[in-house]
């Protein structure tokens, strides 16, 4: 996988128009601390209780990057709703799902919050688990979603029995949930999976990258960036953490049992595409022929056959 996209700029330009500077690999989205994120955002209280949700200014900066004005931004583990949230203040339409009451009620309440200030674009939370994406009540999405935004979350909820870790499990669901997702995407439209760092017991990280992208690619779809999306303020040549009480505490625990750890600074970001456009874009790139739409014919995905280049803009 490159780190970099095979095109100059990941969305369709106008004909005859410039593309702008391509998207820094490198996103400065820790100048402001996660409550100051929130407050920014105009989210409700109780949204800060999400640990695992996606700070506001990731989401903004990969919705800004990969969703035009207008797209349907869909977050098929949506938490307390700041993708929504961020996509609603961006001029695009949002579609959240939940399956636990907790986070439906405060979802609807931070989306309600932002039309209430002006946002009016449609923004719904549904009280579902990501598999009815997969289900004759999806099928109005087919090939109109323009950006699928989530994160790896786990479930502390559920149990995942005593030989599999709650991060595997958590890993293999979302696998599933990209394969849900696949079908929904528009031509042109992208998949950003946000990865918050973890750590082994020994302060190592856990490798997210690789479970990641062999979930994307199994999913259909074909891993063409890779970012890092900074939770820690840039202060001229070095970072400041906005770690939490409490993760300051435990590096200074790890630090007093001799295992020194370093509080994490940033979040892993991992953009797909559906397949054909990455093979479009590679093809455009380096100048080779590609197949007439009559030779261009999508496998099957959840038992549907698409043509490839007949999907909804």
């Amino acid at each position: 996988m490159i780190d970099r996209l095979t095109s100059s700029w990941p969305l369709p330009m106008p004909p005859g128009a410039e593309p702008p500077n391509p998207p820094l690999s490198v996103w400065p989205t820790g100048q402001r601390d996660p409550l100051a994120q929130l407050r920014d955002a105009g989210c409700v209280p109780g949204t800060e209780t999400d640990t695992e949700r996606i700070p506001p200014a990731v989401a903004a900066h990969a919705i800004a990057t990969y969703a035009r004005p207008g797209d349907l931004v869909l977050d098929p583990d949506c938490g307390a709703g700041t993708v929504l949230v961020e996509a609603l203040r961006a001029g695009r339409h949002a579609l959240g799902l939940t399956a636990r009451t907790r986070w439906w009620a405060v979802a609807r309440a931070n989306v309600t919050a932002a039309k209430t200030v002006g946002a009016w674009r449609d923004g719904s939370v549904l009280d579902a688990r990501p598999k009815v994406l997969a289900t004759v009540r999806a099928a109005g999405l087919i090939g109109r979603v323009g950006l699928v935004l989530t994160t790896l979350r786990t479930a502390p909820d559920r149990a995942n029995g005593p030989d599999r870790d709650p991060v595997e499990s958590a890993l293999a669901d979302l696998a599933t949930t990209l394969l849900y997702c696949e079908p929904l995407l528009r031509s042109g439209g992208h998949v950003a999976v946000i990865a918050p760092l973890r750590q082994h017991p020994d302060g190592a990280l856990v490798d997210l990258t690789t479970p990641l992208i062999a979930a994307g690619t199994s999913a259909g779809l074909a891993p063409v960036e890779r970012c890092i999306a900074l939770t820690a303020g840039l202060r001229g040549n070095r970072l400041v953490t906005h770690a939490s009480l409490a993760e300051r505490r435990g590096g200074a625990r790890a630090r007093a049992a001799g295992a020194p750890t370093a509080l994490t600074a940033h979040h892993e970001v991992l953009v797909f595409q559906l397949a054909h456009d990455a093979e479009l874009a590679a093809a455009a790139a380096t100048g080779a022929a590609w197949p007439t739409e009559d030779e261009v014919i999508r496998p099957a995905v959840n038992g549907v056959e698409y043509p490839g280049w007949r999907r909804a803009a």
